[in-house]
């Protein structure tokens, strides 16, 4: 077995400033959803991947891949955003197989009423406060990061 590598004190105190501000950033970024538009963040990243896909459906199996959710934990989800009226199921008449997660009227007009105040949020709270070499900078460590836990990861499609 490998000897464990320990964080340097600079190492740590990055990596315990960005678990920090994700999890004050997330906070708040969640509260102001759910008070202005009574959306989760889990309902805003569905219907955005709606709003994102062709004809503004995805099948639930794809839906589970991208956001890297058990399918079991998206159905139950998708299955509360069908009661409010946000999504849809319609059948694969092609193949038989699986169902599309499809975007309502009232799940456009959700993500539509939603969207101008939470990107308000999120330049107050995150771009803001960076510059734009932050940002071209973080933009690649991202792409590294993710690019290095998807090319390692042994259960990519949850």
């Amino acid at each position: 077995m490998a000897e464990t590598r320990w964080l340097d004190d600079h190492e740590q105190r990055a990596w315990r400033a960005y678990l920090r501000m994700n999890t004050v950033l997330g906070a708040a970024l969640a509260r102001q959803l759910q008070s202005e538009s009574m959306l989760s963040m889990p309902d805003f990243e569905v219907l955005v991947h709606l709003t994102d896909a062709d004809d503004a459906r995805i099948r639930v199996s794809e839906l589970a891949r991208v956001m890297r959710w058990e399918k079991s934990r998206l159905s139950h989800h998708l299955s509360r955003m069908e009661k409010r009226g946000l999504v849809g199921r319609e059948e694969c008449a092609s193949d038989g197989r699986g169902a599309f997660i499809v975007l309502t009227d009232d799940g456009r007009a959700a993500i539509d009423a939603a969207a101008p105040s939470h990107v308000d949020a999120v330049r107050r709270y995150f771009f803001d406060a960076v510059t734009s070499d932050d940002v071209k900078s973080l933009a690649a460590i991202a792409d590294r990061v993710i690019a290095r836990v998807e090319a390692t990861d042994t259960c990519p499609s949850v």
